[in-house]
């Protein structure tokens, strides 16, 4: 190992994405190293061990507590901007004092979270980028192709693609500070629990992702988005999806969009479960003007997001980066969320036969 490092610490999100990405990915350490340097890995003691005599040990960040108490000289951390529990980062950091010179490597997706601001604004944080395509010769390019075109020049493209840390965006309804300091480990028991869903048109490799939130509302009276299940499906399995989130969350109801499927949405849900309790919603007014109320419930501190940091990240990342007035691009995450949402700021508790269909 250079400069002297005994001691390293390999983490990532989860313990497969150690074994599958940083030893045994195809540019892993197994990968990359010299026949007459290659290390020994032992995956059921975690460590890898060089000829040298240097040892690095596997840990997952979504166990903080196996970093509390090891020390290093040297660490690599992959993924740091996904890690669901800011503590692993923490203690990774406590135990990072053997050595002279003790270093971390971090290689992530430059998502603005509280870590990946701090690290970038410290004086002692060296910064490299690589754009996607800068590795264009190692990617099929039928997936560059599809993705460039989707992308290119938006601003989750500048974040994924050119690998540029962005804050939010100033035309944005939702700020980032506010999500955060108004975010909760676990909601409390709620008292209703919708699932908002904004289906895609088309199921091509170019299309729309289907946005599916799941968000509640407590005996509390606030508002707390639980899970984000939205994706690029075909009918049937964003369907499938919506109907998991609905019975995994015991949801009270769907409230689907039918703007562009009509009753086809009702009936592609119903192919899932005849029984479940189905709104659709035709939506006359503009995105903007449906998000209004909802961005001024955040405003307001009344609603919560639930769960461990970064559960909710592609939610977020699509709130703090939409520009109604300069974005015409369809926010499917933010849909899914203001029809959740909407659907749970009824004016009173009123009873709703099992299908109903309104506009708003």
């Amino acid at each position: 190992m250079l400069h002297g490092a005994r001691r390293v610490a390999l983490v990532a999100r989860t313990a497969a994405d150690v074994r599958d990405v940083i030893v045994e990915g195809e540019s892993g350490i197994l990968a990359i190293s010299p026949p007459g340097e290659r290390p020994v890995w032992e995956p059921s003691r975690r460590r890898v061990t060089w000829p040298n005599g240097a040892i690095a040990t596997t840990y997952s960040a979504d166990v903080p507590d196996q970093l509390r108490g090891p020390q290093h000289d040297l660490a690599w951390s992959d993924e740091l901007a996904a890690w669901q529990y800011p503590d692993a980062w923490t203690q990774l950091l406590l135990g990072l004092r053997l050595g002279a010179d003790p270093r971390v490597v971090v290689t992530t997706t430059p998502r603005p979270t509280p870590i990946i601001r701090q690290l970038i604004a410290a004086p002692t944080t060296h910064v490299t980028r690589g754009r996607t395509l800068d590795n264009a010769a190692n990617l099929a390019p039928q997936f560059l192709d599809a993705i460039v075109r989707q992308y290119e020049g938006t601003r989750l493209g500048r974040q994924e693609l050119d690998g540029e840390v962005l804050d939010d965006n100033p035309g944005a309804m939702w700020k980032r500070d506010s999500i955060d300091a108004a975010r909760v480990r676990e909601a409390p028991p709620l008292r209703r629990i919708v699932v908002g869903v904004d289906p895609a048109v088309t199921s091509n490799a170019s299309s729309d992702e289907t946005g599916i939130v799941v968000a509640g509302i407590g005996h509390d009276g606030r508002f707390y988005v639980l899970a984000d299940y939205s994706g690029r499906y075909s009918p049937d399995q964003w369907a499938s999806r919506a109907v998991e989130a609905y019975r995994t969350h015991r949801a009270d109801r769907i409230v689907a969009e039918r703007n562009q499927g009509g009753d086809l949405v009702e009936r592609t849900l119903r192919t899932v479960d005849r029984n479940a309790a189905i709104t659709t919603v035709h939506a006359m007014r503009g995105k903007a003007l449906r998000a209004e109320p909802i961005a001024a419930l955040y405003e307001q501190a009344r609603v919560s997001h639930a769960g461990a940091l970064g559960s909710l990240s592609m939610l977020e990342d699509q709130m703090t980066s939409w520009d109604p007035s300069s974005d015409a691009r369809s926010p499917d995450r933010v849909d899914a969320l203001v029809y959740a949402l909407t659907e749970l700021t009824s004016d009173a508790p009123r009873f709703t036969p099992p299908d109903e269909n309104y506009d708003f």
